[in-house]
């Protein structure tokens, strides 16, 4: 058995599709996993149209989808092939076949899929919080850290300029490879997404950066909408943002600055420590292959079923000709 994960193209700069990578390399620890690219080929990378090309459709590799603009297209040309999907966000309004086991990434997009496709196979997988996302307990030079992508209209234009004054206020505007470290620097994390994708029309999957600032001891300030909520817990282990006026937003983000103390969520973070997934991946990959299975076999008695089933009814309507 292979699997492949397919991907549009192999370097996009994108939380969903570095997730989806962690994904493939905690696969390729535990069976044959290949990336596979289907808009372009790239070197070294394997292409759909050869493999399909080349590969029979009765066989028992498994083709991981995941980009959700794309899956209607991918469904129809790996039809009679063995697909999974990997749910991230919600909302595109395509179906999925009860032939196609779904991944979810978090509780949120896992009770969509038991919503929207009640007779699928269903996990949940949640991504991987990396090991360099650690809190190093130094110094944090950084009092107020907030990433511009995804961040609403308020956040930027209202919250942003009424804060600068009284704190040390850092944005970042651009792809930033090492994260941790900004983390690390900062103190507070600001994160408000939820006017993103309401305007998206599909919803928060994951939300990584939120979690990834905690994992490095931040407290976050944040939405909590989607799958935000799947960890988010305001006034446990964060603070809901946005809470009735901009002055009690700076008065409560400023009282946390002014009062800093250093946090340790370990705790929360182990379901999504790669040991914990590596656990739930393999006992998944072990019942889509089942599953899998008894589609083959079902499929190949159809004929029989069918046969047998009208052998039937042509003995019930035989007596009651009599």
């Amino acid at each position: 058995m292979n699997l492949y994960f397919l991907f549009p193209q192999m370097h996009i700069n994108s939380g969903g599709h570095i997730a989806q990578m962690k994904f493939m390399a905690i696969a390729q620890s535990l069976t044959n996993a290949y990336p596979v690219t289907y808009e372009r080929k790239e070197k070294d990378v394997l292409y759909l149209e050869d493999i399909i090309r080349q590969t029979p459709t009765a066989n028992s590799d498994i083709y991981v989808i995941h980009w959700g603009p794309h899956i209607n297209k991918l469904l129809t040309k790996l039809k009679h092939r063995n697909v999974v999907y990997i749910a991230h966000s919600t909302g595109y309004k395509f179906k999925i076949p009860p032939q196609v086991p779904i991944i979810a990434v978090s509780k949120h997009s896992q009770a969509y899929w038991g919503r929207y496709a009640p007779n699928s196979l269903i996990f949940h997988l949640p991504n991987e919080i990396s090991p360099q996302y650690q809190n190093w307990h130094q110094e944090r030079p950084i009092d107020v850290l907030v990433q511009k992508r995804k961040s609403s209209q308020y956040l930027l234009k209202q919250l942003i300029p009424a804060l600068k004054p009284h704190c040390n206020l850092f944005l970042i505007d651009s792809w930033v490879e090492d994260l941790a470290t900004l983390f690390n620097q900062s103190k507070v994390y600001l994160y408000d997404s939820s006017e993103y994708w309401i305007q998206a029309g599909a919803t928060e999957g994951f939300g990584l950066p939120p979690l990834e600032a905690m994992a490095c001891g931040c407290t976050v300030f944040s939405s909590i909408n989607d799958a935000l909520s799947d960890y988010l817990d305001p006034s446990f282990n964060s603070y809901k943002l946005r809470v009735y006026s901009q002055e009690y937003d700076v008065q409560r983000i400023l009282k946390v600055v002014n009062n800093w103390q250093d946090n340790d969520y370990e705790q929360l973070l182990k379901p999504y420590r790669i040991e914990s997934i590596e656990v739930r991946f393999k006992n998944i990959l072990s019942e889509i292959n089942e599953f899998f299975l008894h589609q083959q076999s079902y499929q190949q008695n159809i004929p029989l079923i069918k046969k047998n089933k009208w052998q039937i009814i042509k003995k019930i309507i035989n007596k009651i000709k009599r």
